[in-house]
Formats: structure tokens, C-alpha cells, sequence
């Protein structure tokens, strides 16, 4: 079985894919300094509480968070005998080379969800992913990411504003129910809600644009259903675009090792 970890600026998910399904997806915060140790036992714990069966051969990492990468690297070594794939690094190979400028280095979350979105839908998408920041990945017709955008992520905004400035309290995101706020959490709930279908349309727009060719729009992250609802944004919503896009990548690197 295969264990792919997707580790974020926020948080590191784990997943167990058995080669036709995910078995489970369990969350944890991202901290750089947990041990594979702490790891082991926060994840033996929890596999155990789920009675799930597992026999894990082979790991495979994505991580924005380079700190982190050494200690499951011991994680995956010490407790499953195994030399894990790390997206990114020069060993693990990608379907799709990158097209960007030279010297650039592409977030391995991004080339991750490239290659998730091209297995299930083709090419000519943009893949918006609601993470920490909120990121617009362009995918070519021939599945080569080519570029993007990166602006703050909704969670990363709201707090902004309660930090920068003293009269405003720490909100939840949520659709407001009218646009008009008439007290200071709705006023910050309508400008960062409407603010960011705002944002997501206008540069899906303009990437199009500039694209010239038809384009689908997928969306992933914790947030992406609550703007899906709102105002019909994106074609497809994949909550487990990463996770998939790892076991993708994992798959072509057996297919030509």
C-alpha cells in the first residue's frame, strides 16, 4: 500500500491508498518540529482507533514546508522501511515537465495538483486551490503546468484584518446573508466572501483571456464548497485533488523506473 502525505503551510494530510481507493485521510497541524516519532504514534493511534488493516510499502511526500520534509523522510524509513518519494527533488519524476521561466522552482503542491487535474479532466484548466494562499495553476492542453497566480488565502485575509487593525474582531468565513453588512462581522464577513468571488472570477477571466482557448475550472481546498455553493465559480469541485495527483505521480515513476 501506498501512504501519501500532502504537507501545507497549515496542515499535513496523510491518506492510504490501496491502488484503487483511498482507505482513510487523516489531518494533523503542520509543526517543523515533530519528530517521526510523534508522527508514528499520533498515526498508529488513529489507525488503530479506525481498525484499519494496513500494510504500507511505499511513501510519497509533497511538502511547501522544506523543514518538515526531513523528519517524515525518518518517518517513512523507520517505520516502514522505505525510501520515500518527495515531489520536487530531481529523483521523483513528473509526467509533465513545467513550463516557466528558468531558475524558477514550481511548489510541489501545485505540480501535485497539475497532475491530479490532467489525469481526471484533460488539459486547458485552471485549478484553483483554497489553501493558506489561495493558488490559480494553468494547465496546458498537454498537461504541463505554465504558470499562475498566488494571492492571500481567505483565512490569511481575515486575520489580517483583525491583527492590523484594533476595532475588528477575529471572524469566521461564511456567506453572508446580504451583502449590506449592518453590524462589523458582517461588514468583514461580505467584504472578504464577496471580495474573494470577486477575485476568483476576475482572474479566471483574465487567465482565459490570455489563455485564448476554452477552459475548465477545478476547484480543491477546505473552503472551495462554500464559494462553489454561493456563485457557480468553478465546473468541478475535487476534494481530493491532491491526494490524487500524488498517487499519479507515484504511479509513473513505477511505470518508468
Amino acid at each position: 500500500m501506498l501512504l501519501a502525505i500532502d504537507c501545507g503551510n497549515t496542515n499535513t494530510v496523510f491518506s492510504i491508498w490501496d491502488g484503487e481507493t483511498f482507505l482513510c485521510t487523516l489531518r494533523t497541524s503542520t509543526h517543523h518540529a515533530r519528530t517521526a516519532d510523534a508522527y508514528f504514534t499520533w498515526f498508529s493511534t488513529l489507525i488503530n482507533h479506525y481498525g484499519i488493516k494496513t500494510d504500507i510499502t511505499e511513501v510519497i511526500i509533497s511538502s511547501t514546508v522544506p523543514r518538515v520534509v526531513w523528519n517524515l523522510r525518518v518517518f517513512a524509513d523507520r517505520f516502514f522501511d522505505c525510501r520515500p518519494m518527495v515531489v520536487g527533488k530531481p529523483e521523483c519524476l513528473l509526467p509533465h515537465l513545467p513550463r516557466v521561466d528558468a531558475g524558477t522552482q514550481v511548489g510541489p503542491d501545485r505540480l501535485v495538483n497539475t497532475a491530479g487535474a490532467f489525469d481526471r479532466h484533460g488539459g486547458d484548466l485552471i485549478v484553483v486551490d483554497f489553501g493558506t494562499a489561495t493558488t490559480f495553476d494553468v494547465v496546458a492542453h498537454d498537461g504541463a503546468y505554465i504558470g499562475g497566480v498566488i494571492a492571500p488565502g481567505v483565512n490569511l485575509s481575515l486575520e489580517a484584518l483583525h491583527l492590523a487593525a484594533a476595532a475588528l474582531p477575529h471572524v469566521d468565513i461564511s456567506q453572508p446573508q446580504k451583502v449590506i453588512g449592518t453590524n462589523t462581522v458582517e461588514c468583514m464577513q461580505s467584504g472578504v466572501f464577496w471580495g474573494y468571488v470577486g477575485l476568483v472570477r476576475e482572474i479566471c477571466a483574465r487567465i482565459r483571456a490570455e489563455h485564448d482557448r476554452p477552459m475548465q475550472v477545478i476547484a480543491t481546498g477546505g473552503l472551495a464548497p462554500l464559494f462553489e455553493q454561493a456563485a457557480n465559480l468553478f465546473d468541478v469541485f475535487e476534494e481530493d485533488l491532491t491526494m490524487h495527483g500524488l498517487t499519479v505521480i507515484h504511479r509513473y515513476n513505477k511505470d518508468n523506473s
